[in-house]
């Protein structure tokens, strides 16, 4: 297929044209996520013709992620997301280059993988992991679009220290409790889709870079889909931020617990999990233990809990308690409350139902 073709409807945009298509051609964006917010950042910056793409995500499609990530469909439950959304988007468009990088992120790679990519598109769905992109994108110089999603609501920014704020410019620290992500709490799909659009829109526009763009470098976009209103907050360079503020060298990669509370919340693994020594508590909501859940296992749902901790009863027998959600943020938050009221031997669960699944399917 001709190639001026395929991208002739913004070719013709005087923003873009000619040489705006060969920047995208050049251009390298590295997508960490390839779920609700990167499928359709990679779709569309696919079918834009950026040049090179990299997708960095360890995880695999579950039937739950069809309803927001709509590259995959019903037949790639359990492929990993880095390869199924790569045989996606190369069918898209066969004509730019796409890297998989199916493992975790950590301050051990990702250094090495930033630096084969000018562009960063966040599209995580936990804050210890956009702590360590911000870190380590100040670190290398590099911008990131960062996009973020739940309930109804989203925000876009794009996060670029050499030339204005950074992440913690915005928020300086990782939370200190338990924060639960979109499967804990929901997130209506077709946001997803809103806000990957516009991380893609930025991207874009900071390739091109044509002198009518005004990109969100020191800007938050918000949306709340609920009644559709949508602001923009400005965002200050701190002077006194704990990274941006610092020289690249002595800035320090660590990994961060999702969870930072005050009272130290054990997880425990699936495997050592039987009926004889444990008791399991449900701590979801009655849909969610509808739709399936561990034999055995007793309901309580967190939003009781929360209301009258006397719902609970220590096990006896010696036997241990262990609580479990979907992925884990609701039973730690549970666990907490628990052990904060004088309750002993008390245990989350380590990556919740979907983990009880995914071991049991295995074996």
């Amino acid at each position: 297929m001709d190639k001026t073709e395929r991208y002739n409807r913004q070719v013709i945009l005087p923003e873009i044209g000619a040489e705006g298509q060969k920047k995208l051609a050049a251009a390298r964006v590295l997508v960490i996520g390839a779920g609700g917010l990167g499928c359709p950042v990679l779709q569309y910056l696919a079918a834009a013709g950026v040049g090179t793409l990299g997708i960095v995500d360890h995880d695999t499609i579950d039937i739950s992620n069809l309803q927001r990530q709509v590259l995959y469909d019903t037949a790639d439950q359990g492929k990993q997301k880095a390869v199924a959304a790569r045989e996606k988007i190369q069918r898209l468009n066969p004509d730019i280059v796409i890297h998989t990088h199916a493992e975790k992120l950590t301050e051990n790679n990702i250094l090495g993988l930033f630096s084969g990519y000018d562009i960063i598109v966040d599209s995580t769905d936990n804050f210890a992991t956009k702590y360590l992109i911000n870190d380590a994108a100040v670190k290398t110089a590099k911008p990131v679009v960062y996009g973020a999603i739940q309930g109804f609501e989203g925000q876009i920014s794009v996060f670029d220290s050499t030339r204005g704020p950074c992440y913690r410019c915005l928020y300086p620290q990782p939370p200190q409790e338990a924060v639960a992500s979109c499967a804990e709490n929901g997130v209506i799909g077709a946001l997803a889709g809103i806000a990957g659009t516009v991380q893609a829109m930025e991207a874009i526009k900071l390739i091109v870079d044509h002198q009518l763009f005004q990109s969100l470098v020191g800007k938050l976009w918000m949306i709340d889909t609920r009644m559709m209103e949508t602001r923009i907050l400005n965002i200050a360079r701190q002077k006194e931020c704990p990274v941006c503020s610092k020289p690249p060298v002595e800035i320090a990669l660590q990994n961060y617990s999702p969870v930072c509370s005050a009272t130290m919340v054990t997880e425990i693994d699936c495997k050592d999990v039987t009926p004889d020594d444990a008791v399991i508590i449900d701590v979801r909501e009655l849909p969610e233990w509808g739709e399936g859940h561990i034999d055995g296992a007793h309901h309580v749902p967190l939003t009781v809990l929360q209301k009258n901790i006397n719902v609970f009863t220590q096990p006896g027998d010696g036997k241990i308690c262990v609580l479990y959600c979907q992925k884990g943020g609701r039973s730690r938050k549970a666990a907490e409350q628990l052990l904060n009221a004088g309750f002993k031997n008390v245990y989350s669960l380590r990556g919740g139902f979907e983990a009880w699944k995914n071991t049991r399917s295995r074996g």
